[in-house]
């Protein structure tokens, strides 16, 4: 599931009337602090081969800077205040690297003995946030606060996810596989709009480009085709023929093949009916299959409903798998309880009894065409979000819930509570959003809220917690 590294600019400032060893000093500390808290996370490019100091101060040095950073194709910026800091450059450098920065420094200590002050951090970043904010630059700001503080290493790795959910956004690639189905017309999505706006590129193909290729995939009978028929014979499907199973797992490596050809990171596909005519399965378990592998492939060939996959799951640094789901129907007891629903697609890595997880037969489509899946996933607290819009508008619903426990029913489910259902339910209904959603586990609610800050055209809209909460989670 792990994704490639956030690429961090580090561009540490200080300003020429303080004192420029205590901002070294700092430099240093601060690169250790990121270094440990970052991890596997961030690989940080720094400017130690731009001066001695490794410091921006000077004039003469912010080009190299720049260029630097775009050479790297950083996806980042990180600008702490050493002491002061020198405002209109930092500005400079972030001005033209259009990635999301992070602006903060560490606490300032106590005037010396003989009155004076040798940093004035704080005072600093007041000056840099007007600057930034009159040239049009978004940032994120963490208080000013001790540098092993809890506070600062929570909000550094806040803003690793952040940029994350950007990188993702910016650069997804959405295989659309088939058509809409023809009723469905809650997913039409506007693929001239999501190019203009942000730069989404979609890649329709036929089903048939897809589906060509699982007799050749059959006859090749990898090693790793077979050990994913095994694994699904073994743990989900013992009664189903093997024959069935092997074009499961083939069609789900099919979507894979295809992907890779058009560079996709994620994909939509036309489920039902054609499908089912075509090769005479349902494609839950191959959804599931990719799911669990960190490759999205939703439902419905709802476009939105795999970008906001994409989102959702880099909010968690691709390291956990997302759901895509139906909002479906009220809890029979709680007025704030709700069901979400779907055939199959649900990662069986999620499953709360592995045991009793099975693949069948669809219960309501008329084709009864083996593929779908039955389990519920496990209890914790969810993070709920959809990327969606019309007239031009585009926004994010983002909400955090736990789960619940709810009577069975068939396919994929998990029940979930909020602290105001009628809300959410208002909100959804009056859009720009539809019945489906993706879900993830762990609250990331103020990542997507942030990340909204670095996309132009894209306004956040979160219905719980309220927005005056997500902020605080940002701040000291």
């Amino acid at each position: 599931m792990q994704g490639n590294k956030i690429r961090i600019g580090y561009c540490p400032t200080r300003r020429e009337l303080f004192s420029a060893e205590e901002a070294v000093r700092y430099r240093g500390l601060i690169l250790n602090i990121i270094k440990a808290v970052g991890n596997s996370m961030v690989e940080i490019i720094d400017i130690n081969d731009i001066n001695k100091e490794g410091l921006l101060h000077d004039v003469n040095d912010t080009e190299a800077i720049i260029r630097k950073f775009n050479m790297e194709k950083v996806d980042a910026l990180f600008l702490p205040h050493c002491n002061f800091g020198t405002e209109n450059l930092v500005t400079e450098v972030a001005r033209a690297i259009p990635v999301p920065v992070l602006l903060w420094g560490p606490r300032d200590d106590a005037p010396l003995s003989n009155g004076m002050r040798i940093r004035d951090t704080q005072c600093g970043m007041f000056a840099t946030g007007k600057v930034l904010r009159r040239n049009n630059v978004a940032f994120t700001y963490l208080n000013n606060s001790y540098i092993e503080s809890n506070y600062f290493k929570e909000g550094f790795i806040r803003f690793i996810k952040t940029a994350n959910v950007v990188r993702q956004f910016r650069n997804a690639r959405v295989l659309q596989i088939s058509t809409r189905p023809t009723g469905f017309c809650s997913v039409i999505c506007n693929e001239g709009e999501l190019v203009e706006k942000f730069g989404i590129h979609l890649f329709p193909v036929s089903l048939e480009e897809v589906t060509s290729k699982i007799d050749g995939i059959i006859s090749k009978n990898s090693d790793t085709f077979k050990e994913q028929v095994e694994f699904i014979k073994t743990n989900i499907s013992p009664n189903i023929e093997i024959s069935e199973i092997q074009k499961m797992v083939a069609l789900k490596i099919a979507i894979r093949m295809t992907s890779n050809e058009y560079k996709c990171n994620a994909a939509a596909i036309q489920c039902w009916n054609s499908l089912q005519n075509i090769i005479g399965i349902m494609p839950c378990l191959a959804n599931s299959l990719l799911a669990d592998e960190g490759f999205p492939c939703v439902c419905e060939t709802d476009v939105n409903g795999a970008i906001t996959a994409l989102m959702l799951q880099a909010a968690g640094m691709n390291a956990k798998p997302v759901f895509f789901a139906d909002i479906t129907v009220r809890h029979p007891e709680n007025n704030n309880g709700e069901l979400l629903w779907h055939c199959g697609p649900f990662p069986y890595s999620a499953a709360r009894d592995k045991s009793s997880g099975k693949a069948g037969k669809h219960w309501v489509l008329k084709s009864q065409a083996y593929g779908t899946c039955e389990w519920e996933i496990a209890p914790g607290e969810l993070t709920i979000a959809r990327f969606d819009g019309d007239h031009e508008q585009y926004s994010l619903f983002v909400g955090e819930c736990k789960s619940i426990e709810g009577p069975y029913t068939r396919g994929n489910y998990i029940w979930i509570e909020t602290s105001n259902w009628p809300k959410w339910e208002r909100k959804l209904v009056e859009g720009p959003y539809i019945h489906h959603v993706v879900g993830m586990y762990g609250k990331v609610a103020e990542i997507l809220y942030e990340a909204c800050k670095y996309i132009p055209a894209l306004m956040p809209d979160p219905v719980e917690p309220g927005k005056d909460e997500l902020i605080a989670r940002w701040t000291e």
